[in-house]
């Protein structure tokens, strides 16, 4: 291999045998064996060669991309193996693993608002354009409209499939961010080998699936899973390829996820969740044996903090039931369910810190080996200690928390949590005589968000 570059595709293909798949045989392309750990290497290294081809961009010039992040991420690998800065737009509701990655290839990262569309100054493709203009030698990809975007696709994806398929199969399920894995594999699978369909995949609250079904173009919502579904049809995108779309909400993409990794062994992201998803309902659907494919368009490990997150799918409301507007909804770190961060009275405050660092929080509940609690710390106490006392870290929790504490029922209606938070006071919440949990304003925001989205 002359450079990392020559990674980039021909990934393996491996078959679902754990789940059930009704009457078809489904294998899944690795693309996460790419060497930025996503599908989006391909296309990344075709748009940077094509620019070079066609001198739009030059030696120390500067990549500018409106990205979800994958693509960033491979233009930055790409881009910084041949010598180019690299500036990326991101919205905010990216994960933040794959942010940190990209920093660490060296890219520029400039966030932007996710609650924004077209033709706003923020969104994430308008302020990327702009950037681009206004930086000297800057080159702006724009993936969603590049054709060498499909054709990198149709020129590898799609007969890579074909090939490790002995060229049988019956349909291909992919999503669509930009369009071009669906338009590239499309375009492939029309000319050679007609019989497969294209089924498109999409994120509840996305306006595709519904544009293929219904040929209506509705309003868009939000959604969680990143990478694919968009508020508008990107240029590079031939929905006119696709034969069958289905919308999957956000928490069964997270939850086939978690299950693909569970059962196969494949880590996967939310919008590999969200095909293979899709994909097991069209091969559950069919009345015959189908030989169907689908993609792990990148790794679970850009999604830790997310899709593998237990107190993330908490705080979308994702577990926990039904809700009945009482206390106990509010709770998102439970002790029943090990989610909740606590520590011991004769912890140190070293700990204490180190536990609201790695957890993002900024006050834990003190308990006792009984299990009782019997006291609360927060970011105030620990800085008191430690301007008093040179070695306050190494003070014991009992030195410094709060024991004034106010119980709260999780059966209690959720007005009930105002008056305690009018004094400054977090609830410690009791089930049963049991420590449930706390509960502060920021969970009781969630919990309205939550409801009224």
């Amino acid at each position: 291999m002359a450079s990392v570059l020559d990674l980039i595709g021909e990934t393996p293909l491996v078959e679902v045998t754990r789940i059930d798949r009704g009457p078809c045989r489904l294998f899944l392309k690795l693309e996460s064996a790419n060497p930025s750990g996503s599908i989006k290497d391909r296309p990344a290294r075709a748009m940077i060669e094509a620019a070079e081809a066609a001198g739009w961009l030059k030696p120390g010039g500067t990549i500018v991309e409106a990205t979800a992040g994958n693509t960033g991420l491979g233009l930055a690998l790409v881009g910084g193996r041949k010598g180019y800065s690299t500036l990326l737009v991101v919205p905010d509701k990216m994960a933040r693993e794959k942010i940190l990655h990209a920093r660490a290839l060296g890219a520029e990262v400039v966030l932007t608002r996710s609650d924004v569309g077209k033709g706003h100054p923020d969104y994430y493709q308008d302020l990327a354009e702009r950037l681009a203009r206004e930086t000297s030698g800057g080159f702006f990809v724009n993936q969603f409209a590049n054709p060498a975007n499909p054709a990198a696709h149709e020129a590898t994806t799609g007969p890579e499939i074909l090939r490790q398929m002995d060229g049988d199969v019956d349909a291909v399920v992919v999503g669509v961010g930009s369009g071009g894995t669906l338009t590239g594999i499309g375009r492939f699978m029309r000319r050679t080998s007609p019989k497969t369909a294209m089924i498109l995949a999409d994120p509840a609250g996305s306006i595709l699936a519904p544009l293929v079904e219904t040929g209506q173009m509705v309003q868009a919502g939000s959604w969680a899973v990143e990478g694919i579904g968009e508020d508008f049809v990107p240029p590079n995108a031939d929905l006119a390829l696709v034969s069958q779309a289905y919308e999957i909400p956000d928490p069964e993409s997270f939850a086939a996820a978690r299950e693909l990794l569970r059962t196969e062994g494949i880590f996967a992201g939310s919008s590999s969740g969200t095909l293979l998803a899709a994909a097991l309902k069209y091969c559950r659907a069919q009345d015959t044996p189908k030989r169907v494919v689908s993609l792990v368009c990148d790794s679970g490990a850009k999604y830790l903090s997310k899709v593998f997150n237990d107190a993330f799918l908490a705080q979308e409301g994702w577990t926990g039931g039904e809700k009945h507007g009482t206390v106990g909804d509010v709770v998102v770190n439970r002790v029943s369910e090990g989610t909740a961060v606590m520590v011991r009275p004769q912890d140190n405050l070293r700990t204490v810190f180190a536990r609201m660092r790695s957890a993002d929080i900024s006050q834990l509940p003190v308990v006792d080996d009984a299990g009782h609690v019997v006291g609360l710390i927060d970011e105030s106490d620990v800085l008191a200690a430690l301007l008093t006392d040179e070695q306050g870290f190494e003070r014991p929790v009992s030195d410094v928390m709060t024991t004034r504490l106010e119980t709260i029922p999780a059966h209690a209606p959720i007005a009930d949590l105002v008056p305690l938070f009018r004094k400054d006071y977090i609830a410690i919440v009791m089930d049963r005589g049991e420590f449930l949990g706390i509960a502060t304003r920021l969970d009781l925001i969630n919990y309205f968000r939550i409801m009224r989205r």
